[in-house]
């Protein structure tokens, strides 16, 4: 398949996925209105009765709690009409007897000019006139009441409820009996109202519900297919990828990993070819002189004794060259793809430059250099010892190739606020222009004539330097020499 068909493919499928998602998510939205809408029908015509019948009956409950607070005050005649108003109930105070002593409903207007409550109901006990006669169920609740241990008692029947229970009423000195009805199936018309009414509402809320989940599954899905084609086509060279950025948090978090890798997959192609481009030449040649010397051996120098051997030395010579050169390559590569930190410890920087710069002296002390120290003892930062070294080792190697005709390398280890490496020769120095350049990778192959290995050792430096939180510098005076400084943190 060709790398359009592929993508072409690609958007076939990108649009099937964006489509279910889309029709997942109004799928779901939509169970969800009719879920809402079906309870609430439950409760507005199911349940409704129901809870319009309890509610009646607490409130009933709670309005004879009050009137029997009350009973013995002067004011219950006056506190009876106002509870009746307020509750809807027909309230009755008899004698045990169903001789009214006091009735009101919520029809019944306050007696302004009333005499004291007392003579009113003296007088109203042979003038039943001025009362509603008592409901014929009187009679079932007055024995239901009697035959009740708790003295109160509770009847509901066609369509009413009627509570009571013995009180002391005032003005009278026996006992009595207070009776409050009230009506349950008051509901039933509205009920009809409200079924009507309800059915408008839901048809509406379905409508633009509808329209609502269309338009936010649209919403949901756009940048979920934005996030989809940007994974697709993560590592081409694109001027720009889709931004997916402000739609929610989870999002925006796993649009910054798909930078981030497209990111690293950007630096690892450009490493790749850096990599051609640039040390394809540095292994060439090495190669090339491997094989060349090697036939001269086979076909020429093998009975010679002494030209074989110069012939050898060079084979050995340029496979160590060509063996550093991938060394080089392999770390330089670690530095930079690695994205865990680097496990830090107390290291004590004395004894490794100490121990580097002995490593070069013996090594090259017969060939006649010098190495001048000056190292502070027990100077200790938290960094890896092993990267540390291996970047001191690079800035000595670096300093033995541009001695310079007396060989001479200064070594330098001091601490104040920053601890400061130095690596100094008298070579012939690095012109202005390039100062800048040297940590650059492969600068040295390309621009200085291979004196390097592979042109890494200073960037490797810089590399490592650089997740030790410290910076390198460089001083150089053409054919005078040039110092390299490595500055890190002292531990705290």
């Amino acid at each position: 398949m060709t790398v359009s068909g592929r993508y072409e493919g690609w958007d076939i499928n990108l649009k099937h996925k964006t489509t279910t998602f889309q029709r997942k998510l109004l799928s779901y939205f939509i169970f969800f209105t009719a879920v809402i809408f079906a309870v609430l029908w439950l409760l507005q015509t199911v349940f409704l009765q129901r809870f319009y019948n309890g509610m009646i009956i607490r409130n009933t409950i709670s309005a004879a709690d009050k009137i029997t607070s009350q009973s013995d005050t002067s004011s219950i005649t006056e506190y009876i009409d106002e509870l009746s108003r307020d509750n809807s109930v027909l309230v009755f105070v008899t004698d045990t007897n169903g001789e009214i002593l006091y009735s009101s409903d919520e029809y019944k207007q306050v007696h302004k000019n009333r005499n004291n409550g007392q003579n009113f109901r003296r007088n109203s006990r042979n003038d039943r006139g001025h009362y509603r006669e008592l409901p014929g169920n009187y009679d079932e609740f007055l024995k239901k009441l009697a035959e009740s241990d708790s003295h109160e008692a509770g009847l509901q029947t066609n369509g009413m409820y009627i509570y009571g229970r013995y009180i002391s009423f005032y003005g009278c000195d026996d006992k009595a009996v207070l009776y409050i009805g009230t009506t349950l199936n008051a509901v039933g018309s509205t009920a009809r109202i409200i079924r009507i009414q309800l059915l408008w509402v839901t048809l509406l809320s379905v409508i633009i519900g509808f329209v609502l989940a269309w338009f936010m599954s649209r919403s949901f899905s756009r940048p979920v297919a934005q996030l989809t084609e940007k994974a697709h086509r993560l590592g081409e060279e694109v001027d720009s990828l889709p931004s997916c950025e402000g739609f929610c948090s989870e999002l925006d978090e796993l649009n910054a990993t798909l930078d981030n890798t497209a990111d690293k997959l950007r630096r690892s192609q450009e490493f790749q070819n850096e990599l051609l481009a640039n040390v394809s030449h540095d292994l060439r040649t090495p190669l090339t002189m491997i094989k060349g010397y090697a036939e001269m051996i086979r076909d020429i120098s093998r009975t010679d004794e002494k030209q074989c051997a110069e012939d050898v030395a060079v084979i050995v010579e340029e496979t160590d060259r060509l063996t550093s050169l991938v060394n080089e390559i392999l770390e330089y590569s670690e530095l930079q793809m690695t994205d865990a930190e680097l496990a830090m410890s107390d290291v004590d920087l004395s004894e490794i430059v100490a121990s580097v710069t002995d490593s070069f002296e013996n090594l090259y002390s017969k060939d006649g250099f010098v190495f001048e120290r000056s190292i502070e003892d027990s100077i200790h930062i938290s960094g890896n010892a092993s990267r540390l070294q291996r970047a001191v080792y690079n800035l000595m190697d670096n300093a033995v190739r541009h001695a310079g005709v007396n060989k001479w390398i200064g070594v330098t280890l001091k601490a104040d606020d920053k601890t400061v490496i130095e690596i100094a020769d008298h070579g012939e120095g690095i012109v202005p222009e390039e100062l800048e350049r040297i940590w650059d990778k492969y600068y040295t192959s390309r621009q200085r004539r291979g004196k390097g290995v592979s042109g890494l050792g200073l960037a490797i430096v810089k590399q490592t330097v650089a997740l030790h939180n410290g910076k390198c510098e460089a001083e150089s005076e053409v054919g005078k020499g040039s110092v390299f400084r490595i500055i890190l943190d002292l531990k705290k």
